[in-house]
């Protein structure tokens, strides 16, 4: 019995410090309590009275939905001079008629690609590539009009497309479509000159939308009469008198 009494008294003295806080842990109680009645009664008020601005999806949407204004292109218009030359060593052009008629009909088609030379016929540029599609003939002119969609290579500085009418015995007004390289973006028209057809043809075009041209590029140009010819040294396509990697 003296050791199940001595057994009850050691378990009673061991649970005691559980039952009964110390004066420490009152303490840190009380300070605990006191932090948190700070927080909520000091906290600043939220007011619920009703804003006078119109609220709006910029208040909770991060973005705005504004577009960033874009650059505007160039708006300067700058001229560039080409002479584009068929020297019968291409096979062009190739006359497919369709209508299968030995006089020229609506629907015939031209493929054909030429020789192009700077506006000074110092340098040797690229070549033309492109097709006509006949749309009337003039029997009493023994002339033509085609629909024409024909591209200049200009070799590493990239190309310029265009798209219009072809008079066979008078001067025209292309569109230019579009272009690559320093091109790219490029808006515009062309003047096409027809000097000695269709061997001998004079460009004037009026380009937008682009950066300035390369300085290699912008030539003053030789008045375009029949007997222009190209420089021998552009004619040969030697280094010095032809543009980088031009098209060939």
């Amino acid at each position: 019995m003296a050791f199940t009494s001595s057994i009850k008294a050691v378990n009673l003295k061991a649970e005691a410090p559980s039952a009964l806080p110390s004066s420490r842990n009152r303490t840190t109680a009380l300070r605990f309590s006191s932090s948190v009645s700070s927080v909520f009664f000091n906290h600043r008020p939220i007011s619920c009275a009703r804003s006078s601005k119109p609220l709006t999806p910029q208040a909770f949407w991060p973005f705005s939905s504004k577009p960033k204004p874009q650059p505007s292109p160039p708006s300067k218009v700058q001229e560039l001079y080409v002479y584009e030359m068929n020297e019968l060593d291409r096979g062009s052009p190739a006359y497919l008629r369709l209508s299968q008629k030995e006089q020229n009909t609506l629907g015939d088609l031209v493929p054909f690609s030429n020789k192009l030379y700077s506006g000074d016929l110092q340098k040797r540029l690229g070549i033309t590539a492109g097709l006509c599609v006949l749309i009337q003939h003039f029997p009493d002119q023994n002339a033509d009009r085609y629909e024409a969609i024909y591209s200049f290579y200009f070799g590493d500085y990239g190309h310029i497309s265009v798209h219009g009418a072809y008079l066979t015995r008078s001067d025209t007004y292309l569109a230019v479509t579009g272009g690559s390289g320093v091109f790219e973006g490029v808006s515009g028209s062309v003047k096409l000159q027809q000097i000695v057809f269709p061997f001998k043809l004079f460009y004037t075009f009026y380009l937008k939308g682009i950066k300035d041209l390369p300085a290699e590029l912008v030539v003053t140009p030789v008045a375009p009469t029949p007997s222009v010819e190209p420089s021998p040294a552009a004619k040969a396509a030697e280094p010095h008198a032809a543009i980088a990697n031009f098209t060939n």
